[in-house]
C-alpha cells in the first residue's frame, strides 16, 4: 500500500510563493511517475505538473509553465512543487498523485495513470 501526504499549502498574496511537499511511503518505485493536480470549487481536477525519475522529464500545464517547478528527492521519497508569482486563479486544493505501474498508454497529464492520491492541501491566493 502506498500513502501520499501533502503539506505546505496556505494563504498567500498575489505575487508570492509557496512550496508544496508530497511524502510517499509504502511500496513505490523511486522512478514512478508522480504529479500534482489541482481542483478549484465547481471545477474539474486539472493537471499542473508531472515528473518521472529525473528533473529532465518534467512537464507543466501552460497555465503554470515558467512559474512553477516540480522536483523530487528520490532518497527522501518526496516530490515538491515550488510555486512562484502566484495568481488568484491558482487558488485550489492541490493533490499529489503517483502511478505505481505506468504503462505509457495514457498521458501523464490525464487522471488515468494515477492509482494513488494524497488528501489534498489548500492553496489560497488573495488579490
Amino acid at each position: 500500500q502506498v500513502q501520499l501526504v501533502e503539506s505546505g499549502g496556505g494563504l498567500v498574496q498575489a505575487g508570492g510563493s509557496l512550496r508544496l511537499s508530497c511524502a510517499a511511503s509504502g511500496r513505490l518505485f523511486s522512478s514512478a511517475p508522480m504529479a500534482w493536480f489541482r481542483q478549484a470549487p465547481g471545477k474539474e481536477r486539472e493537471f499542473v505538473a508531472s515528473i518521472r525519475s529525473s528533473g529532465a522529464s518534467a512537464d507543466y500545464s501552460d497555465s503554470v509553465k515558467g512559474r512553477f517547478t516540480i522536483s523530487r528527492d528520490i532518497a527522501e521519497r518526496t516530490v515538491y512543487l515550488q510555486m512562484n508569482s502566484l495568481k488568484p486563479e491558482d487558488t485550489a486544493v492541490y493533490y499529489c498523485a503517483a502511478s505505481s505501474h505506468y504503462s505509457g498508454i495514457y498521458s501523464l497529464r490525464s487522471l488515468r495513470p494515477y492509482d494513488y492520491w494524497g488528501q489534498g492541501t489548500q492553496v489560497t491566493v488573495s488579490s
